[in-house]
């Protein structure tokens, strides 16, 4: 089972540009800028939890009660595993060595697997296992980028709650991407 992921490096860019969110809302000024920046920063939060994927690139701390669990990693895309972490039966914590395992990182369906005549060691019972990953896209699909647009210009223009009455081209765009 996988527990909740932690974040220990936040994005440091959002995958649509100020500048670009300006030009798709037709805004040559700067007073509104801060209102964008907060817009963009909300938009891929929530297309991130709508896709169940991350966006940018960012490293995550993912734990799991056993090895069984690398089978599907809660998190994509995945372009690298920094550490893997696990505590031994006689409860002292070890890094699990590179050369035991790798990363198969097939599109968004992730899961780290033994290599050939290697097995995952003992761990101590009821303690977790812990991956730290890099996580998200280094450029976001058009699509994403596109969908991030339109959330964003419809956030601008109404600048309220408004009811989602139906399929709306947020999920036309984003059902290829979404998890789980």
């Amino acid at each position: 089972m996988w527990y909740p992921t932690k974040i220990t490096v936040a994005a440091t860019s959002e995958p649509v540009t100020t500048a670009e969110a300006k030009r798709r809302l037709r805004i040559d000024f700067d007073d509104d800028d801060a209102d964008v920046d907060l817009m963009l920063g909300s938009a891929r939060d929530h297309v991130e939890k709508y896709c169940n994927t991350r966006l940018a690139s960012q490293t995550v701390e993912i734990k799991c009660d056993g090895f069984c669990d690398f089978a599907r990693l809660p998190e994509a895309p995945v372009s690298s595993i920094t550490s893997v972490s696990y505590v031994d039966t006689d409860g002292a914590t070890q890094t699990l060595a590179t050369t035991v395992y790798e990363l198969r990182a097939d599109g968004l369906e992730t899961s780290i697997v033994t290599k050939y005549g290697q097995q995952w060691p003992a761990i101590q019972s009821g303690s977790r296992i812990t991956v730290t990953a890099v996580v998200g896209y280094a450029e976001a699909p058009a699509a994403v980028k596109h969908a991030i647009l339109l959330f964003i210009a419809d956030a601008y223009e109404v600048r309220e709650n408004a009811k989602v009455e139906d399929w709306t081209a947020l999920d036309a765009l984003l059902c290829n991407f979404r998890r789980g």
